[in-house]
């Protein structure tokens, strides 16, 4: 080989290497920017013990992975969801060292400090969520170049300072959130150069001046909220007539306005003269007189040799102008190509599907080329995006016997269902369960009237694949009402998550089961007077859910027990997961029916049958009122006591003496008969009915 041929080999070689060294420096890098992100994030250490030297970041939490870490098909960092952790740190600018990251979630905790300039580093960003924490100090205007962000959340914190007019660049934005800060200044006018923005809330700062009038011709703004500031001025018309009630403006010092009932008829001291010079408080640029004031008031105007800046000086200054823009354009340029040829190596960018109930781009997912670590609630789910079982277009709700109406006064959206449970945080968590590859977990939330409700979160492989058998269960649980039964109050289906999500009247006191085996001192012992109360109430909705009424058919719970009795505060009985067998995929109802089989609640004839019937609910009612008769989880059959009488051999010692006897004993004979072996001599729940009328 010629020397020549030797030296670009050997130099092609060298490339070669130097790249390949490059990149698994950069994985290294990775590695040692979350190791300093997860420092400064939980200082303490006890939150993040996952987040670990030696570790790999991208595998499953459970299997030596970060906590809340998703990787891209590169084994790039694409998602850091770390919401409701509890953290008390800070946010390192080590985080601009993830330089795929694409979601970063850290809202709900308690983070503190300022927010790192670095963050622009981060140029792939779409979702920025650093809400309900404690950073202070003012918005990095550097903000202003990434390009890619989607929704901007950073209400609810201790900022300070003006909102950074650079904000009116992220011309990808749809949702800016600053609300419940310490903002001063004007609203700037570059806000309105934001062609995707559909949400905009300002409330509750200090912000004076007027309200832009850009605001009013963005096209695809929907909501905008300004209460509680220092506005002044005159209301563009156009933001009451286009925004409607989706316009917010109460409690601020002076504004004016016409079409809106709460606002003052303006003045002509109050309208802006497009003529004269307005101050920049009013969100718009100081102008330039010919005589070389900037002064919008008509103070300090200059003459002669006292005058502003000479030619040559502003000519210089236009020429530093020129060369920033130059160079800015030129960086973004190249931090495009370079964003662009990732995506390229990755396999190009994943489709972004909006949800049908998500109002935000939080919903937007990227299942095509992010890898869900198991902890990760806010990452993109690996579901099809065409699941939508609530399709405008598609048959939807009306078309499987939703009225109209119905339908739209039980949907939520998810950021309703998001800020309720506060994005899903550990410390609302009620509950999990996992069966075939699929998750249900519960958590409890407070909606924005401040009702108390659960949430039921089912991922899209727990909910039926047939979307007709979807929505005709879906029908059936929100058309059960009855005192003793959990009513549904709103639901919501995404597309983009592949979640359902249930939303029920939270019960206070708790599942039944909570009252069995307590002590004397526990405060937890239930009145004789309560049990009976407590038994035929469950009967009552047992007896329902048998009938036939106007829209129900009939209707068997197949998963009746202790845990599935919740009491109210007057320790009223609600029967909860009716209906739900009509939505979950199989594999999840059989997983809970093996703890009900383990605590007794399961007849007998199922283990030959397989089948559930009316019959099979009455045998686990016969159970739960054996387990309140005596006070205990778990039962045994009595048949000679019953047939005696003697009751007080089984009746709960926790009441010492107080109850009667003669109840004790038809209690006992109700519950022994419902627990028979032979189906056929179960009584219907009609007639369990009028037998404890007689207690």
């Amino acid at each position: 080989m010629a020397p020549a041929a030797r030296s670009v080999v050997a130099l092609a070689a060298a490339v070669l290497f130097f790249v390949m060294d490059a990149a698994r420096a950069a994985d290294d890098g990775e590695v040692r920017a979350l190791l300093a992100l997860g420092s400064a994030l939980d200082p303490t250490g006890r939150l993040l013990p996952s987040w670990a030297p030696g570790r790999d970041p991208c595998a499953p939490a459970g299997r030596g992975g970060f906590e809340g870490v998703a990787c891209d098909a590169t084994g790039a960092v694409a998602n850091v969801s770390l919401q409701g952790k509890g953290l008390a740190g800070t946010l390192s600018p080590a985080v601009a060292g993830l330089s795929a990251l694409t979601g970063l979630y850290l809202h709900y905790n308690a983070l503190r400090g300022g927010i790192p300039r670095e963050l622009a580093a981060l140029t792939g960003l779409t979702d920025l969520y650093l809400d309900v924490n404690n950073f202070a100090g003012p918005i990095p205007p550097e903000i202003g170049i990434m390009a890619s962000l989607q929704v901007v959340q950073l209400c609810y914190n201790q900022l300070t300072g003006s909102i950074p007019t650079q904000l009116g660049n992220l011309t990808t934005l749809t949702v800016l959130a600053l609300q419940s800060n310490r903002l001063n200044g004007a609203i700037p006018a570059s806000l309105g150069d934001l062609p995707l923005l559909t949400r905009l809330d300002l409330s509750f700062n200090d912000l004076f001046g007027s309200i832009p009038v850009t605001l009013a011709q963005l096209p695809r703004l929907v909501a905008l909220d300004v209460r509680n500031n220092s506005l002044t001025g005159s209301v563009p018309a156009e933001l009451a007539t286009k925004l409607q009630a989706g316009f917010q403006y109460g409690n601020n010092s002076d504004l004016c306005g016409t079409g809106l009932p709460a606002l003052r008829p303006c003045t002509p001291a109050d309208l802006i003269d497009p003529d004269r010079p307005q101050p920049f408080s009013a969100g718009i640029a100081p102008q330039v007189t010919p005589g070389g004031s900037s002064d919008g008031g008509g103070h300090g105007r200059c003459s002669g040799a006292r005058c502003g800046p000479s030619t040559k000086a502003l000519a210089a200054v236009v020429v530093v102008a020129v060369a920033l823009l130059a160079a800015t354009a030129a960086g973004l340029f190249a931090l495009s190509w370079r964003r662009w040829r990732r995506q390229r190596i990755a396999g190009g960018s994943p489709p972004v599907a909006a949800g049908r109930c998500s109002s935000d781009a939080v919903a937007a997912t990227k299942a095509s080329s992010v890898r869900k670590s198991a902890s990760s609630a806010l990452a993109s789910l690996e579901y099809s995006n065409a699941w939508d079982p609530l399709a405008d277009g598609r048959g939807g709700a009306a078309g499987f016997g939703f009225s109209q109406e119905v339908s739209q006064s039980l949907r939520l959206s998810t950021e309703e269902v998001e800020s309720a449970t506060r994005y899903f945080s550990e410390l609302n968590l009620l509950g999990r369960k996992k069966a075939g590859g699929g998750f249900s977990a519960t958590y409890r939330g407070t909606l924005r009237d401040g009702t108390s409700v659960a949430v039921k979160r089912l991922g899209k492989t727990c909910c039926r694949q047939e979307e007709a058998e979807f929505l005709e269960g879906l029908k059936l649980l929100a058309e059960l009402r009855h005192d003793n039964v959990v009513p549904l109050r709103g639901f919501c289906c995404s597309r983009a998550r592949g979640e359902c999500f249930l939303v029920y009247d939270f019960v206070p006191n708790g599942s039944l089961s909570q009252f069995l085996d307590v002590d004397a001192g526990s405060g937890r012992v239930l009145e004789w007077s309560t049990r009976i109360s407590i038994i035929k109430g469950i009967a009552k909705g047992i007896e329902y859910l048998h009938s036939t009424r106007p829209n129900k058919p009939p209707l068997v719970h197949q998963n009746i027990s202790a845990d599935k009795v919740l009491l109210d505060h007057t320790y009223k009985p609600l029967i909860s997961g009716c209906g739900l067998r009509k939505l979950l995929v199989d594999d999840l109802v059989f997983s809970s029916l093996k703890a009900s089989a383990a605590m007794g609640y399961l007849a007998p004839e199922y283990t030959t049958v397989g089948r559930f019937s009316e019959k099979s609910d009455v045998y686990a009612f016969g159970v739960i009122v054996l387990q309140v008769l005596i006070g205990k989880r778990k039962t045994t059959q009595l048949p000679v006591v019953v047939e005696s009488g003697d009751v007080e051999e089984i009746v709960d010692g926790n009441l010492q003496g107080s109850y009667s006897a003669a109840e004790a004993a038809k209690l006992a004979k109700i519950a022994s008969v419902c627990t028979s072996e032979n189906p056929d001599q179960r009584p219907p729940m009609v007639e369990v009915l009028q037998e404890l009328a007689t207690v």
